[in-house]
């Protein structure tokens, strides 16, 4: 028998999902890999901090930790990180290597031991950071992100491929690590062919972002390790964004490359100095924006075939077969978005999501098509999101998730709409899964709706869509957010008094626009750890996105008028609407001086907010007691704008 909802007014439903519950569910799976018959991956532990932990499957289903207590598996390199792990061999015996959080030295653990460090220590002088590991005897080889800093100077920062010693030497012998090769301002750790002939690497050079314009190099290995006959096998100076490389896993020698030369991340095979062959032209995205070093999007089989994910709102998992057939894997299944796909040659690991899923790491046997997940992690109170395509002022496309409001037994009384949030997604070259992740089903358990904007700009679909922004920061995403939120009140779905605006990083830059530029649309705004002034945020920011404004906006100083019109920070004496702005005092990408520049602009106005500095929390919060302090102050926020009363936690 179906049991009858009540009618209660949004934003007042009782949730079962406290803000405790979304700190706890932080942790998402990442950095997959097989360590002898195990998968393996890392996961952010709230309730410790936000250490990544290296964890495994136990045999009762949970996860557990494989490192003794207290390591924390993650890197620091371009700020963001990179892969900071990997298996030395399929016997689980010979152990890892890793980058320790605390002191982003190397470390090199076999079971039953403690690590031991393969770097050298920090010196006063100069910090450096290792990530994206490939293994060739008794080396690892990997990037080296080094930075110099002397007195008061800007910090000087170098990177390069280096192979390390796994017998320990180099950590008190800084001569012991070798440098393989330097090309580029920014690399992508090393690929190197089975059987060890050739190795392949991603790189590009200031002002280009990896999405813009990328290079695939390719090196001849010599036997005594050095590096020879470099040449480039796709040149970005075409404007090519090589995202991901990998060599075949049966022995062919054949090179695939995912790259864009006909508007979309497409899965090519590369032959060095000739043409690349595009192996399944599709409208589709077989990879995204290389924002973190190692992450992959592919991964080749020992058959032949290769692991694939493809798609454009949603992700799916499939085999590509060497003819080009392309063969999803659980079509239809219960999983919508997946991502980071691992293998050992015949079986696929990946991190899977769906409707009633949070992220969890699932297995696949490629031959039994249906995943098996690794660990049970199912929702019961979120909805089921849709894509909806909406128009801007200029008649380009703008897609959205749509986010409803969703509870099993709450419903509205009649004829009341629901408040609705709009999310502008960080980046902002980046995007949202079309899954109901946690943070999202705090609000719509509670009768707030989300309106996911994937603004111009967003990756997913296809570089035209993507250029959009060129150029065009601070206009292009503030519109189409706006056409968006205009879209969904059109549609019936929305109150048109009750539209609230929430952004991080990027999105907290275009949540700080949006309330300046659409004072009649927007009644309230949740800023994160935003960009706010232009200008500071190019000379303070780190340097893998220290010249990103000069293709956002435009070029440094000529473009100077632009930068003071679109920042934010110029403007907050026009915002009315109540806010709320978050920060952590050792975010390295978005530093806490511009959130101190903007909020002085609004000395002496009648317009509310609170403003709370996070001790210890960088870019992207993971601290259990931050994330339940912010997910409370920003939903009283709303509670107080649109004028309902909360249910008890």
């Amino acid at each position: 028998m179906s049991q009858s909802k009540e009618p209660i007014p949004y934003g007042s439903w009782p949730s079962s999902l406290s803000a405790a519950d979304v700190a706890e569910g932080m942790p998402s799976p990442e950095w997959l890999g097989f360590v002898g018959d195990e998968v393996w991956w890392t996961e952010s532990l709230a309730h410790d901090g936000g250490r990544s932990a290296l964890m495994r499957r136990a045999p009762d289903g949970v996860g557990a930790q494989v490192l003794p207590p207290g390591w924390d598996v993650r890197t620091r390199l371009h700020e963001y990180g990179a892969r900071p792990w990997r298996a030395l061999s399929a016997h689980p015996a010979d152990g890892i290597v890793f980058t320790h959080w605390t002191d982003q030295r190397v470390y090199r653990w076999r079971p039953n031991t403690d690590p031991e460090p393969l770097t050298p220590p920090a010196t006063v002088q100069a910090t450096c950071r290792y990530g994206d590991f490939a293994v060739r005897g008794d080396e690892a080889w990997c990037v080296r992100e080094t930075i110099r800093t002397e007195g008061d100077t800007p910090a000087q920062v170098h990177r390069d491929l280096v192979a390390l010693p796994l017998d320990g030497r180099a950590a008190g012998d800084r001569s012991a690590v070798r440098v393989l090769a330097s090309t580029h301002d920014f690399m992508t750790g090393p690929r190197i062919e089975p059987g060890g002939r050739r190795v392949a690497w991603i790189g590009w050079n200031h002002p280009a972002m990896p999405w813009d314009s990328t290079d695939l190099m390719v090196a001849e290995i010599s036997p005594d390790g050095t590096l020879h006959n470099l040449t480039r096998a796709l040149d970005g100076g075409r404007q090519q964004s090589v995202t991901q490389a990998e060599w075949a896993a049966d022995g062919s020698g054949r090179l695939y490359a995912v790259t864009d030369p006909e508007g979309w991340w497409n899965l090519y095979e590369v032959t060095p100095g000739g043409p690349a062959r595009n192996l399944c032209p599709l409208a589709e995205e077989f990879g995204e924006a290389l924002w973190r070093m190692g992450t992959s999007w592919f991964q080749p089989l020992s058959d032949g075939g290769i692991a694939v994910v493809h798609g454009t709102s949603e992700r799916r998992l499939g085999i590509l077969a060497p003819d080009g057939d392309l063969t999803d894997l659980g079509p239809g299944g219960q999983y919508t978005q997946w991502s980071t796909p691992a293998t050992d040659g015949h079986r696929i690991a990946a991190v899977a999501a769906g409707p009633d899923h949070r992220p969890t790491v699932v297995l696949v046997e490629p031959h039994q098509r249906e995943p098996e997940p690794l660990r049970t992690d199912r929702r019961t109170l979120a909805a089921t999101p849709y894509l909806r395509t909406y128009h801007g002022p200029d008649g380009e496309p703008v897609h959205a998730h749509v986010h409803p409001p969703h509870h099993p037994r709450a419903t509205n009384p009649d004829g009341e709409l629901p408040p609705f949030v709009v999310f502008a997604h960080g980046g902002p070259t980046n995007r949202s899964p079309l899954v109901p992740l946690d943070h999202i089903t705090y609000f719509t358990s509670r009768g707030i709706g989300v309106l996911d904007v994937q603004y111009g700009g967003s990756t997913g679909f296809g570089r035209a869509y993507r250029d959009r922004l060129r150029g065009a920061w601070g206009v292009v995403d503030v519109q189409d957010c706006a056409a968006a939120a205009r879209g969904i009140v059109a549609d019936g779905l929305a109150d048109p008094d009750r539209i609230a605006i929430r952004g991080a990083s990027a999105g907290g830059w275009t949540a700080a626009a949006s309330l300046i530029a659409e004072p009649d649309l927007y009644r309230a705004a949740a800023i994160y750890f935003p960009v706010l002034d232009a200008d500071t945020w190019r000379r303070t920011t780190h340097d893998f996105e220290s010249r990103y404004a000069e293709t956002l906006i435009g070029p440094w100083p000529k473009s100077r008028e632009l930068y003071e019109q679109r920042s934010p920070v110029h403007r907050a004496d026009r915002i009315r609407a109540p806010f709320v702005l978050f920060q952590g005092t050792e975010d390295a990408i978005c530093p806490p001086g511009q959130a101190e520049q903007f909020l002085k602009q609004l000395e002496g106005s009648d317009t509310p907010y609170t403003h709370r500095l996070f001790e210890g929390e960088g870019h992207g919060f993971r601290g259990a007691a931050t994330v339940i302090h912010t997910l409370q102050a920003e939903l009283a926020l709303y509670s107080r704008v649109f004028g309902f009363h909360l249910a008890p936690e």
